[in-house]
């Protein structure tokens, strides 16, 4: 069970007009299992994304960064999006290029569009080769079973080592037009931040300017998935995209009008909570943790020491085990690279309890009080570095001795 986030209901879902959904069982690593996503698109569809950072991206992160960029260049627009599970299609070479545009071939051959018009995108395990044929195989069972309401199957149908399906819907009012978002997101393990071995997918019934969905789905990410991490691994498949179907009434044409910050508002929010389901489900987690740093100079180097913070193996071992061992927060701190760091004002609080007082150990704290935070599910890490007033937010958990034994059977 993920830490305090229940298996969202099927019913609570919301279909999103412009938006059909079909998977199938093309037993790609295990049998009886949903593998293989297609979502359709309607006419009209605007699609942006942002993709991981690893040099070694997997080929369907290449094939739809490039199919993206074509319709930029005037190119036909994005009809469908190809997912598959239990293989990452990365470390491949050129062999794996030429399997990720066949997969896109023949969904294209199914939907009667060109195969420049489908996004791929896999997960699963690195440096295997793509089984073409069972993809292709279980296509025309997903493309049959295309339906508005199929999110929770979707949401099933991406997954790998997570324990449970991660999705969400919202409903709100911009300027008197009614727009539903749902979203769907994978993760468990290999998380770092610039994205993480996760997918995402969000949409929403506006119709939305292709120059403004690329604006907002930088924003949404840079508050959401770029913000958490699990493992500090930063996957080769990493990939979320945000699909405006404009089968809505509300249009939002500039970054500069107010439509535009209530709908990325509302992208942002859902978005933040795709990401923090795959924190609190991830590898072995018995722990969820934000971890805030106030008071920086920057959001880059509050996010610098965050990281640092939620990356290091002494910290996240300690919260498994419940030891108020909190000096290693400060070392953490200490090594993050904030060269002029005057650590003499830095304080230190977990939730309510003053852990660290300028630079050293707080008077008043007692070490019962830390040890009863580090016994709760959820824990808030609160850093204050008195040189500003920017601030950052990270999300991460525990590192348990589960997360060994999953990472270690993990192709079995």
């Amino acid at each position: 069970m993920a830490v305090n986030s229940p298996i969202p209901v099927a019913a609570d879902l919301k279909p999103v007009a412009g938006i059909e959904i079909g998977y199938a069982q093309a037993g790609i690593k295990k049998p009886n299992r949903k593998d293989v996503l297609v979502m359709k698109l309607a006419e009209g569809a605007t699609v942006s994304g942002v993709f991981t950072l690893n040099r070694f991206c997997a080929a369907p992160v290449q094939i739809s960064k490039e199919n993206l960029t074509a319709v930029k260049a005037g190119g036909k627009p994005i009809r469908a999006l190809l997912v598959n599970t239990g293989n990452a299609n990365a470390g491949t070479g050129e062999a794996g290029m030429a399997n990720a545009r066949a997969t896109c071939e023949a969904l294209a051959a199914e939907l009667g569009i060109d195969a420049q018009q489908v996004l791929p995108f896999s997960t699963g395990v690195i440096l295997e080769p793509l089984p073409v044929a069972k993809i292709k195989a279980g296509l025309p069972a997903a493309v049959q079973n295309l339906k508005a309401d199929n999110w929770f199957n979707a949401a099933e149908a991406i997954m790998t080592t997570d324990t449970q399906p991660k999705a969400g819907s919202r409903t709100v009012t911009i300027a008197g037009h009614t727009v539903t978002l749902t979203g769907i997101s994978k993760g468990a393990g290999m998380i770092k931040p610039n994205m993480a071995t996760m997918l995402g997918y969000l949409a929403f019934d506006a119709k939305v300017a292709q120059p403004v969905l690329d604006v907002l789905v930088k924003e949404a990410a840079d508050k959401s998935f770029n913000c958490i991490t699990i493992d500090g691994d930063t996957s080769t498949n990493d990939s979320f995209m945000l699909v405006a179907t404009g089968a809505g009434t509300l249009e939002v044409n500039s970054v500069d009008s107010p439509e535009y910050r209530e709908l990325a508002a509302a992208v942002t929010e859902l978005s933040v909570f795709l990401a923090q389901a795959i924190i609190r489900d991830g590898e072995g987690a018995t722990k969820f943790i934000t971890i805030t740093v106030e008071e920086g100079n920057s959001t880059e180097e509050c996010r610098k020491i965050a990281y640092s913070i939620g990356h290091s193996p002494l910290v996240k071992t300690a919260f498994f085990a419940s030891d108020p061992n909190l000096g290693r927060i400060l070392a953490a701190i200490g090594y993050a690279g904030v060269d002029d760091l005057d650590v003499s004002k830095i304080n230190l609080w977990l939730d309510d309890v003053w852990v660290a007082k300028d630079g050293g150990r707080n008077p008043d704290y007692k070490e019962e009080d830390g040890q009863r935070v580090m016994k709760q599910s959820e824990i808030t890490v609160r850093v204050k570095l008195a040189r500003g007033d920017a601030a950052a937010t990270v999300y991460t958990c525990d590192l348990s001795h589960d997360y060994v034994s999953i990472n270690a059977d993990y192709r079995s």
